[in-house]
């Protein structure tokens, strides 16, 4: 087991890691769902859980798991010790007031991930949002909000972006619509800003920025925003996260995962990284 690697992943993306490895060893072990459920006095849908990440990893059905599958007793040991912190809450823990539940799986995603693939339509991604730009659009979702509400949120998406300052940050690739350096959120300033931090950040080299223009027309990737997910543990699947306007959707199927990175990278082949520069630039005037 990658003990040392797997104990700093996000708290969901390490419950993800374990799920797969018990399936692994109760398939090696020539046991079936029946056979692990008959073990724990459960019904096999809780196994089917507790393998897929759905629940917690209570310390009890592990440990007794894996007495079933044949692990010897270091290896359920240290597996008992990664499922207790697989279960303790994440940093955005605290934040549980201000987000959907449903946001928090994004967020541990998003920690535990190597590789992140973004396409936005409408606004600029959360984790290049300046604090005033990103307060402008959460204003505009939150229009009976209070502002101590405003506030924590705010606090949680720039909290997000210390990732991408960490010496193993992962890499962001971001393709957005021309439309999103039109949309005027917070006021001439406020995008002038946003615009001037975007310029800085695609100089970094583990952060690429392509918009596509408007020239582009219509094109195969327009579609909602979403973004995509890759971890460098081999447990883990490639993921495709796709928000709504009250929920969201993780896939993790092959077929379409293939289909937004398909789209993806269609999308950046309709501009270059130095034409999305002149554009941020065009556009910084236009707001001067």
């Amino acid at each position: 087991m990658s003990e040392a690697r797997s104990a700093t992943s996000a708290p969901t993306v390490l419950r993800m890691i374990l799920g797969r490895r018990l399936q692994d060893m109760r398939l090696a072990a020539g046991a079936s769902l029946d056979d692990a459920a008959r073990a724990l006095r459960v019904k096999s849908l809780t196994i089917r859980r507790l393998e897929k990440a759905e629940v917690a990893l209570k310390p009890l059905y592990v440990e007794k798991l894996l007495e079933t599958y044949g692990a010897g007793r270091q290896e359920i040991e240290e597996f008992v010790d990664l499922a207790e912190q697989a279960n303790e809450p994440g940093w955005w823990h605290s934040y549980r007031d201000a987000v959907p539940s449903w946001f928090t799986a994004y967020v541990s995603l998003e920690t535990g991930a190597k590789t992140l693939r973004t396409y936005e339509p409408q606004y600029v991604t959360g984790l290049l949002q300046t604090a005033d730009y990103a307060r402008a659009v959460l204003r505009g979702g939150l229009p009976n909000g209070s502002e101590e509400d405003l506030d924590r949120r705010v606090e949680l998406r720039l909290r997000r972006q210390s990732l991408l300052a960490k010496p193993d940050a992962p890499t962001l690739w971001v393709v957005m619509e021309e439309a999103v350096l039109h949309r005027v959120v917070g006021g001439p300033e406020v995008m002038r800003e946003q615009i001037d931090w975007l310029l800085e950040a695609s100089e970094l080299a583990h952060i690429s920025l392509d918009i596509v223009p408007f020239a582009a027309g219509a094109h195969f990737g327009a579609c909602a925003p979403f973004t995509y997910f890759r971890f460098e543990e081999p447990e883990l699947p490639d993921i495709v996260y796709s928000e709504l306007l009250s929920a969201s959707v993780y896939l993790d199927q092959r077929v379409d995962v293939v289909a937004h990175l398909e789209a993806h990278s269609r999308m950046a082949l309709m501009t270059s990284s130095e034409d999305s520069k002149a554009l941020l630039n065009r556009m910084r005037k236009e707001y001067s």
